[in-house]
């Protein structure tokens, strides 16, 4: 990626815009040695501010260009011991992605070293045990003879360790107490004394525990490369009549691509000929493909499956929908949540500590213990033994269970896993602190309108009188609806035309009847669609289904179970939906019940929430008493407040908050904006197409499925666990190995294998396991 000019214009003396590089440092793979590269970039004069990203591998650097440039950006990385990938000179701007590339670990110069150095050790060890007679001494270094077996070892030391060596340089000279400088000084401790077994299989083991990291990583780092990959990098666009493909980031807003089936689409925009389905869930997370004609939007890395399109872009390539949610994804791991923040104190007091007791555990039991003392823990004898070498191998495995590397990264690498798996379902978390957040709440407020409904008015009922059959009722209402520029009227007139009835009747004298209806004649007749008040003042009772002047106006309902309009009237009204009657002054044709249908989810979203232990659910609306409680019952809510203005939304939440120790609300993104920056996580409904609520909320559901709540409820949940799990683990194992060295129960390849490489790659397996939540379709 280029440089960016900062526009908030931090600079040097002549006040030139501060720059930011992006590098791309495939190496840096882990939380200590992204510690040493800002170390190291934090020694150089004209850094503003520093991002560096084991988790993407990369870089992100701010600097004053009249204090440094790019070079020397790139150098002091270098000098911290990492290569970086597509840097450019002074004026050639670096060239690095958001994400390092897929690395080959296992045809890398260090897995070469690390095999060369394992045959080593092999051969050396079958010397040294099994080929004794073979194994004379071939040279004598300072009085002491260097066996067959000696030699082989101390080649791999070379040939394995110099790598391990050469990073715990690169550490020391960055003031970095890391697992490089602990293990290169344990390498070199070891070879020093003698001990040339247990150096070289401390340098090959070692060597094999970072090539399994660099690789567990490198899978981490797929689920976003996953996503970055999502959109295409051709386009085809048509230019003066003919189809030319180019890369999509030459593409210009109002320029029209096509998109034939099976092909993906390249950039966000709307259809401007033809129509498919199209496979939105990249975006949106929906299961099924949504039909798509003109006029509709479409976004960049949908899939259209089948059906010819025709789109005009609407945005760039960085400004798509999906480029705002890959650089949400980026941006929620480089922030710290409060259990990350935690680990990096305790590690920063960690790592001393258990550097101090190594010293003491090699400097003082040889001074205090000259004969054995025997020792039993749990039913094992073992015994304290005052020989300095012991001591020193001792002190030496310590070192190695000193390095924090599983603890550290428990947190971010399930972080990561979680926030890219929810983007891939649709879920968009703008941080690991919200991830965490949502895994503790307790009660969750949602508001009505767009969210447990669908926010348009639909017609539910048709209940025509006596003769009447429903399509002479609709014919009739969307007859004088066609002239209203009322969502009723549309409701209406859909409905209309999903019935297949066509050919409406074209009303003369249309008057709008402001608050009660509309009115216009239809074949010399005067009809009349509105609410109930409306036909009581044309003389109707309806309480009684009479005129008020003793007239019958209608023969029984045709509905079996109830008569109309009494009961029935009675019945819709307490469902919460709006009755529109329509007839003429004597004769009443029927009823028509609109209400904002609910979502076919909602009510088992509430129950699955409550089956996962969310203690309360509360509707918020502002919509009337009457529509809320019915609403409410249909949903299954435990409550709902209604009539409620945006600042009384706030108090609800507020309340809500007393009561409750962790509380999210669930709404637009726009008008209940207050609402959702008042609770501790707040949540913005169908995303995708709003940039207000892709800014604005704390977590974005990109479609309108209110389904993907009680997910993210689950994997938020799940990811608390894993975090807690990874910790303990790693605590634990730590804690048993620390103890078992000075027992002598622990080997340096033990606390190796065991307490650096196994547990890394454990918590790693760990946080991997939130890619297979996922969520239920509720149908």
């Amino acid at each position: 990626m280029t440089d960016e000019p900062n526009a908030s214009g931090a600079g040097g003396g002549d006040g030139q815009a501060s720059v930011t590089a992006r590098l791309t440092v495939p190496e840096m793979d882990c939380p200590s040695c992204a510690q040493k590269v800002d170390k190291s970039l934090q020694r150089l004069d004209g850094v503003v501010e520093t991002a560096p990203q084991p988790t993407t591998g990369t870089a992100t650097v701010t600097y004053d260009p009249d204090g440094t440039s790019e070079a020397d950006v790139v150098a002091a990385i270098e000098a911290a011991g990492y290569e970086v990938l597509g840097a450019g000179g002074d004026d050639e701007p670096s060239s690095g992605v958001d994400i390092a590339p897929p690395s080959e670990v296992w045809t890398s110069p260090r897995a070469k070293k690390t095999r060369a150095g394992a045959a080593f050790v092999t051969l050396g060890l079958l010397f040294e045990f099994l080929l004794t007679a073979q194994n004379p001494v071939v040279a004598s270094v300072l009085g002491s003879p260097l066996h067959v077996a000696d030699v082989l070892f101390l080649g791999a030391v070379v040939v394995s360790g110099v790598p391990v060596v050469r990073s715990g340089y690169y550490s020391a000279r960055n003031r970095s107490l890391d697992i490089d400088l602990l293990m290169g000084t344990a390498i070199i401790a070891a070879t020093a004394i003698g001990y040339f077994v247990e150096a070289a299989t401390l340098a090959v083991l070692f060597g094999v525990a970072e090539l399994l990291e660099d690789y567990a990583m490198d899978r981490a780092r797929d689920s976003l490369r996953e996503l970055m990959e999502l959109s295409p990098d051709d386009a085809t666009v048509r230019r003066d009549g003919e189809e030319v493909t180019v890369a999509a980031e030459d593409v210009a807003v109002g320029e029209t691509v096509v998109v034939r089936p099976g092909e993906k689409i390249p950039l966000d925009g709307v259809v401007r000929e033809g129509e498919s389905a199209v496979d939105q869930s990249p975006i949106t997370g929906e299961s099924v493909p949504v039909d798509r004609t003109v006029g509709d939007e479409v976004y960049a890395g949908a899939i259209a499956e089948e059906g010819y399109l025709e789109v005009e872009v609407t945005s760039t390539v960085g400004d798509s929908t999906l480029s705002r949610i890959i650089e949400m994804v980026q941006g929620a791991q480089a922030k710290k949540t409060e259990t990350e923040q935690f680990v990096d104190r305790f590690a920063g007091h960690y790592t001393p500590l258990v550097v101090v007791l190594a010293i003491l555990t090699a400097a003082i039991p040889p001074l205090l213990i000259t004969d054995p003392v025997p020792v039993t823990v749990a039913g094992f004898t073992t015994e304290f033994t005052g020989g300095w070498q012991t001591w020193f191998i001792r002190g030496l495995t310590l070192l190695v269970i000193a390095c924090p590397c599983a603890f550290v990264i428990s947190t971010p690498v399930s972080v990561v896993s979680g926030i890219t798996s929810a983007a891939k379902n649709g879920v968009l978390i703008k941080g690991g602190n919200y991830l965490e957040a949502m895994g503790q709440v307790d009660a969750i407020a949602v508001d009505k309108t767009g969210t447990l409904t669908r926010g348009e008015l639909a017609v539910t009922d048709v209940v025509p009188l006596g003769d009447v059959d429903e399509e002479t009722l609709l014919r009739r209402a969307a007859g004088l609806e066609q002239r209203s520029e009322h969502p009723i009227g549309t409701a209406v007139l859909d409905r209309a035309t999903a019935a297949g009835v066509t050919d409406l009747p074209e009303p003369t004298a249309f008057e709008s009847l402001t608050g009660k209806g509309i009115r216009g004649d239809i074949d010399g007749d005067t009809y009349h669609a509105g609410k109930p008040a409306l036909f009581e003042e044309l003389g109707f009772d309806l309480t009684r289904g009479r005129r008020a002047d003793g007239g019958v106006p209608t023969s029984a309902s045709t509905q079996p179970r109830e008569t109309f309009p009494e009961e029935t009237l009675a019945a819709l009204e307490r469902e919460g939906k709006t009755v529109v009657l329509v007839g003429t002054e004597t004769e009443l044709l029927g009823a028509i019940a609109i209400a904002d249908e609910v979502r076919p989810a909602s009510k088992r979203a509430v129950e699955r929430l409550h089956d996962l232990g969310i203690e309360r659910v509360v509707m918020l609306t502002g919509d009337n008493e009457g529509t809320a409680r019915a609403i409410a019952e249909q949903v299954g809510v435990d409550e709902h407040r209604a009539e409620l203005l945006p600042d009384e939304k706030v108090t609800a939440v507020e309340a809500l908050q007393a009561e409750y120790d962790e509380v999210a609300m669930v709404g637009d993104g726009i008008n209940d904006a207050p609402a959702l920056a008042t609770a501790e996580v707040g949540i913005a409904m169908g995303a995708a197409g709003t940039d207000t609520a892709l800014e604005t909320a704390d977590i974005a559901l990109m479609g309108d499925d209110i389904g993907k709540l009680p997910y993210l409820y689950a994997l938020s949940n799940t990811a608390n666990g894993v975090i807690r799990q990874n910790i303990w683990a790693s605590l634990a194992v730590k804690a048993l190995l620390a103890v078992g060295v000075p027992l002598g129960l622990v080997s340096v390849a033990l606390a190796v294998v065991v307490g650096d490489m196994g547990m890394s790659l454990g918590v790693t397996g760990n946080a991997m396991r939130l890619a297979r939540v996922t969520p239920e379709r509720f149908e």
